[in-house]
């Protein structure tokens, strides 16, 4: 294999929910399972499941103090404790330390998230090298067939050493960010969907521990460009809106000279930019604070190499 990390089988295997305390499906597949981990039993391991802000989700707030998803990094996680870190620097240092800290981080998350953008299954890698995530991707969509709810491969490629992001603690990951959903609220259509990908990437796990060779293959990623604020006056107050012919577009082709925001007066503004482009995140609620009214993306083929778990004498034999 070319990564070392590939060779080994997935034993240990984390399912977070609630990462946000108010996106609904993965808050309530993680009780469930919680409460009951039969389903996430598989032939060669069993996957546990984590409410990861809990203090956010008793409250069904997004955070508490400070978004957990944006508390990974290297700076949060090895500075020393203090009284007056926020609760989410103090619950991103304990969920490193159980599952991702030391020699020996869990080998897969899938980490659970909802958004309030027409964005069907998106599968989100950090990585562009991580080829177990990207074949398990390659699964989901695979067995979703012609399904009301597509997948969309999607990258947001960060080196390691700048990852925020919570999935980042373990070797490999994959985010599983389904919508429309509105924050705080349970759309029955919504978390059906997402246990069924979750059980199905249990299941290509569970085939890879046992030997199944995945050949190469090639497919569509989105990769992230840019992020785009919406107008602002000169007191930093939105001035602009999404345009009704941009809302719940995501992933169809944006051209320049099409109408991106629209004021209150009917006055419109249009997309500047030279090329064809792919938005998503599309008027995210939780985006607003964030200054992001959708992100610009670009649509690559992207060719991913064959994969087989290697045997011992294999990898021996590799050095």
């Amino acid at each position: 294999m070319s990564s070392p990390a590939q060779w080994s089988p997935v034993s240990r295997v984390v399912i977070f929910g609630g990462t946000h305390g108010n996106e609904m499906s993965g808050v309530a597949l993680a009780k469930h399972w919680l409460k009951d981990p039969s389903e996430l039993h598989r032939k060669t391991f069993m996957a546990e499941a984590c409410l990861a802000n809990p203090l956010a989700v008793e409250q069904c707030v997004r955070y508490v103090d400070t978004d957990l998803n944006r508390c990974f990094s290297e700076a949060v996680l090895s500075s020393p404790e203090s009284d007056k870190d926020p609760y989410e620097f103090k619950r991103a240092r304990e969920l490193n330390g159980k599952y991702g800290s030391g020699s020996n981080p869990f080998d897969f998350v899938l980490d659970l998230h909802n958004t309030t953008s027409n964005m069907g299954a998106t599968l989100l890698c950090c990585s562009d090298d991580d080829i177990l995530a990207m074949h398990m991707a390659n699964y989901l969509q695979s067995r979703s067939g012609n399904h009301s709810m597509p997948c969309y491969n999607y990258l947001i490629n960060i080196p390691k050493k700048d990852n925020i992001y919570l999935q980042n603690i373990g070797k490999h990951s994959l985010c599983l960010e389904l919508g429309p959903q509105p924050h705080g609220v349970t759309r029955a259509d919504v978390l059906t969907r997402m246990k069924e990908l979750v059980n199905w990437a249990l299941d290509f796990l569970d085939l890879y521990n046992q030997g199944e060779e995945f050949p190469s293959f090639e497919t569509d990623r989105y990769r992230v460009l840019s992020r785009v604020d919406y107008p602002r006056d000169s007191t930093g107050e939105i001035s602009a809106f999404i345009h009704s012919e941009l809302q719940d577009k995501d992933y169809v082709p944006l051209k320049p000279g099409d109408p991106i925001f629209t004021n209150i007066n009917g006055e419109d503004v249009f997309y500047e930019g030279g090329t064809v482009v792919y938005p998503t995140f599309i008027n995210e609620a939780a985006y607003y604070e964030k200054k992001v009214a959708f992100v610009l993306n670009e649509k690559v083929r992207w060719k991913v190499p064959a994969l087989k778990l290697a045997s011992a004498a294999d990898h021996l034999g590799s050095h």
